[in-house]
């Protein structure tokens, strides 16, 4: 089979030096072993949103991508949660300001070789992960997965290594009516009327986690077919709500496993007739908030210790843990616009519900945003964040951690004791809606330095138009308060 042309920039990936030599080294034999074994190959790109976009490719035209990059439109970058276009497109500079993004002009994905895998529910489908560029060469500077890279380097420069772990909640439900009506195809859609797997409320109990042992196996066998890194599955408190943790990962490893993850649990779960959601808190009887905990430290590149383990037996966690974890909680409202970027992930910042209120820390404490695992000579020592949107962009989410942590280290912080009330102690509230955290990162100098104005500027833009949407929604709360009384 001859290889086709594919509609990147001829040689794109060698003329401008994007590739490292790990990136070299996994494209060899790649293209060809996608022309005998695959029929397909899928590049994706995570948004910024954390979603999943991209082009289907017929196998021969693997090679072809790997030297060219494949060409996409730049206005998937100016779209919301309900994917409407929310940027000027046709304005000068397309609305951001840049020429190259005026008239919806292409940008070029360029393949990740290390991240490509055979998915496994399709038939002989190929999938690799891509980070953006304009046809220059240049990054394009809202692509969060570069971003994040960038700020991973200033991290390595200081001779670290991150490394973090996924715990992240989801529900699944039986979809019993698609709604796919001609008028349900609204912007966004009708969503679809479910049931439960189970009636939960049996936290942890065989019994229960047997009730939706086919859902948990059939995902299970996926998640292990994608070779991604699973630790455990989990029946969680609520109904049909399931919890799957991972190992352990250095850099971007954890954010490309999120990515990856949920993507593939919402196509599994719809080719057997079940909806699967990560939106933290839906609006359905007695269901709970689902949440997405970060486990994270920093490597030593100098013996590959662990920075967090602290050196005398009475303590937790190093000088420079305690840095860091305070430098977590100094920014943790304006975080909170990374890690909890949805207006219905507020709704889980409530007191005495296993999830934060406010940022503090504790030892082992369930209830503080901050938990402290770990001590003296153990190399798990670590610090889980609790804050997190289980919908919440991997790649700003680890931005968030490592920005703020690095401000701890570079200031000195100390956050204190640690607090065994973490719903009555003194410590800052975390923001209310999705409005406080608009406000909070837009006032963060720190952020805005690590990330940059236009970044900044364009994230704030798009969060601001889901609110103007969601504000001019009469909601079922104001109709019931009101419709009768007045």
């Amino acid at each position: 089979m001859a290889e086709t042309d594919s509609t990147g920039v001829p040689d794109f990936v060698e003329r401008f030096g994007l590739w490292s030599e790990a990136q070299r080294s996994a494209a060899v034999g790649i293209a060809q072993s996608a022309e005998k074994n695959l029929d397909t190959l899928r590049l994706s790109f995570a948004d910024q949103h954390g979603v999943l976009r991209g082009k289907s490719l017929a196998a021969d035209g693997t090679g072809a991508a790997l030297r060219n990059g494949c060409a996409i439109t730049s206005t998937l970058l100016a779209k919301d949660t309900s994917h409407r276009t929310v940027y000027p497109v046709w304005s000068e500079g397309g609305g951001f300001g840049l020429a190259e993004m005026a008239g919806a002009r292409d940008v070029i994905m360029v393949p990740d070789p290390t991240t490509f895998r055979v998915l496994p529910w399709l038939s002989r489908t190929g999938w690799m992960l891509c980070d953006l560029y304009f046809p220059d060469g240049s990054p394009v500077p809202f692509s969060t997965r570069r971003l994040c890279q960038d700020v991973l380097v200033q991290l390595e420069s200081r001779g670290y290594t991150y490394r973090s772990g996924l715990e992240i909640e989801f529900h699944v439900l039986k979809l019993d009516d698609a709604r796919l009506a001609p008028a349900d195809a609204t912007q966004p859609g009708t969503p679809p009327e479910t049931s439960l797997l189970a009636q939960g409320f049996q936290y942890l109990t065989e019994t229960r986690l047997d009730e939706i042992e086919p859902v948990v196996e059939l995902l299970r066998a996926q998640t292990v077919g994608l070779g991604l890194p699973l630790r455990s599955m989990e029946s969680e408190f609520g109904p049909s709500q399931i919890e799957f943790t991972f190992h352990p990962q250095d850099s971007l490893g954890t954010a490309d496993t999120a990515v990856l993850f949920r993507s593939a649990v919402k196509q599994v779960c719809r080719r057997h007739g079940y909806h699967a959601t990560f939106m933290c808190r839906p609006a359905l009887p007695n269901l709970f908030s689902s949440g997405w905990h970060l486990h994270q430290s920093l490597v030593r590149d100098t013996d590959g210790s662990n920075a967090f383990v602290p050196e005398h037996e009475e303590e937790r966690l190093s000088s420079i843990g305690h840095n860091f974890l305070e430098g977590i909680l100094a920014h943790a409202r304006a975080a909170c616009l990374l890690t909890t970027p949805t207006i219905n992930g507020y709704k889980r910042y409530r007191p005495h519900t296993l999830a934060p209120d406010r940022a503090g820390w504790g030892w082992g404490n369930r209830g503080a945003m901050l938990r402290v695992i770990g001590g003296h000579a153990d190399p798990g020592t670590r610090i889980e964040n609790r804050v997190g949107d289980p919908a919440a962009n991997p790649y700003l989410y680890l931005c968030a951690q490592i920005i703020a942590g690095l401000d701890g280290i570079d200031q000195a912080l100390d956050p204190g004791p640690p607090t065994e009330t973490p719903y009555e102690t003194s410590a800052e509230r975390l923001p209310a809606s999705l409005m406080e955290a608009i406000a909070a990162f837009r006032s963060d100098t720190v952020f805005r330095k690590a990330l940059g104005d236009s970044f900044c500027d364009y994230l704030l833009a798009l969060k601001e138009a889901e609110v103007a949407r969601f504000l001019s929604e009469v909601t079922d709360w104001e109709q019931k308060e009101y419709f009768s009384v007045f």
